[in-house]
């Protein structure tokens, strides 16, 4: 049994986590105030990219990009996985990182190649023995568009090169401070994606809708040079706004579990507190009853006859207690 000595270094323990965990849950709720006005000022104009891009793609001129050419087979699959470096940010990377497994499985037979985005996805992809073809961690904060360049050009040179016949990103969508979804969005081709199985399409966010059909764009001075130079940037603004929902989700998600730390750890506090109580009213009352029995014990003593010392009375009281 715990002593009170031991109850009360736990309780000093729980409330030192506690002062850390609050200190955790303000830091993220500076942060994801930030993050969250960044996604929500950067997501119309991404959507509406992603509109132009579906548009383009439903023309005849469409078909005639690289970027916008759908392969005939598909052998082979890059998924780009954003995760966080650290931890404590509850199960957002456990819950994105099942969710872009459980797709390469509905892939199977197909080669996967993995971009693992943060220390936490490229440890769970090495440990599952997935194929890592890059990886990107400790990025900036605050991210800016200029920072994941080099991961589009990864993708866009292994796509051109036909290295790769498919680029989904698997990220998490911010819906709210207390609700965030792990979502698979098609990044190449820039075609609606149509997916291969019921189980697939509840994994995948939504398709741009195309809202001009039967229609052509005018280009100036070509098509060649406009597509080329408007394409890739995109393409690069569509990962950019995945990496900013994630981050605002990241935040929201340690925030929470920051939050749900410290208000357990002060409901333990409490519990501790009332077995320490328990504990020391116990010990309180036990030397009130020596007190007790040590006065009886000389009074009997001086009834019966000659008395005796009054610390080789208490011993022998205890004595007689202790093999009772």
């Amino acid at each position: 049994m715990a002593t009170a000595r031991d109850i009360k270094r736990r309780i000093g323990s729980v409330n030192n986590i506690s002062q850390v965990t609050r200190a955790l849950e303000a830091v993220s709720a500076s942060r994801v105030r930030k993050a969250q006005e960044q996604v929500m000022n950067t997501r119309p104009y991404a959507m509406k990219a992603n509109e132009v891009l579906a548009n383009v793609a439903a023309t005849t001129l469409g078909s005639e990009h690289p970027l916008l050419e759908v392969h005939e087979t598909i052998d082979t699959l890059s998924i780009i996985l954003i995760t966080s470096d650290r931890s404590l940010c509850g199960a957002y990377n456990d819950n994105i990182i099942r969710h872009a497994l459980k797709f390469a499985d509905e892939h199977e037979g197909e080669d996967i190649r993995w971009i693992a985005v943060g220390r936490k996805g490229r440890d769970a992809l090495i440990r599952s023995g997935q194929n890592v073809i890059a990886e990107f961690t400790n990025l900036p904060t605050p991210l800016s568009i200029s920072d994941i360049i080099p991961m589009t050009n990864i993708v866009l040179e292994e796509y051109n090169n036909r290295t790769t016949d498919q680029v989904f990103i698997a990220y998490t969508d911010f819906i709210n401070t207390l609700t965030q979804s792990p979502t698979i969005f098609n990044v190449l081709p820039l075609k609606p994606y149509a997916s291969k199985s019921p189980i697939e399409e509840q994994m995948l966010s939504d398709n741009p809708e195309v809202t001009i059909s039967g229609r052509d764009y005018l280009y100036e001075p070509d098509p060649t040079s406009i597509l080329d130079e408007v394409i890739p940037r995109f393409v690069t603004l569509l990962i950019y706004q995945a990496f900013l929902e994630s981050l605002a989700s990241e935040h929201s998600a340690r925030m929470i579990a920051m939050r749900n730390a410290s208000e357990n750890a002060q409901a333990l506090s409490e519990d501790l507190k009332l077995e320490y109580n328990n504990i020391r009213q116990s010990a309180i009352t036990a030397e009130i009853l020596d007190i007790v029995g040590a006065v009886n014990a000389l009074e009997q003593e001086k009834d019966s006859g000659p008395s005796k010392p009054p610390e080789q009375l208490i011993k022998e009281y205890r004595a007689e207690t202790a093999t009772n």
